[in-house]
């Protein structure tokens, strides 16, 4: 007599099934993933803040030093650079060209990530790959706003991607 063998193996319902599973799976956890890229972006953004805020006290307690801390237009030795323009104590931001001081004296950021510039009396820092001019910036930038008065702070502010 032949025996029947049965064969071991899913069928083609049990495929499906594990299919149709992993694409959920896959579903709910791609999100998590893709969305890795702004939050990598805006914590480097979260590091040129703090790079901004490191060298604005710097420029403040070198002015300190050297006792022009009240004046509204002084100057300090940052980096070599013995003219840096200061207000109050702090780095300027309302003078032409104090977006590229920024960059390169103070921050030495890469100009292949990172783009400076100024408009309305506040340097701002955004991607390079942005093309959105610097007044309309809404979103992934971080600025810098020089002190308006004696006694006064810098306003240093960021916005997320």
């Amino acid at each position: 007599m032949k025996s029947i063998q049965r064969q071991a193996g899913f069928t083609l319902i049990e495929l499906v099934v594990v299919i149709v599973i992993l694409g959920i799976l896959a579903a709910t956890a791609a999100p998590k993933f893709i969305d890795l890229q702004d939050d990598a972006k805006s914590a480097t953004l979260q590091a040129i803040k703090g790079s901004m805020e490191s060298a604005s006290t710097l420029v403040h307690s070198k002015s300190l030093i050297a006792g022009n801390e009240n004046s509204e237009t002084a100057t300090v030795s940052v980096n070599g650079n013995a003219a840096f323009p200061i207000a109050y104590g702090y780095p300027r931001s309302n003078d032409d060209g104090a977006a590229t001081l920024w960059a390169t004296e103070l921050l030495d950021i890469d100009a292949a990530e990172y783009v400076a510039g100024q408009s309305g009396g506040v340097v701002y820092i955004k991607l390079a790959g942005d093309t959105t001019a610097f007044a309309d910036l809404a979103e992934c930038f971080v600025s810098y706003e020089e002190v308006a008065a004696e006694n006064g702070t810098p306003t240093i502010n960021q916005e997320d991607c």
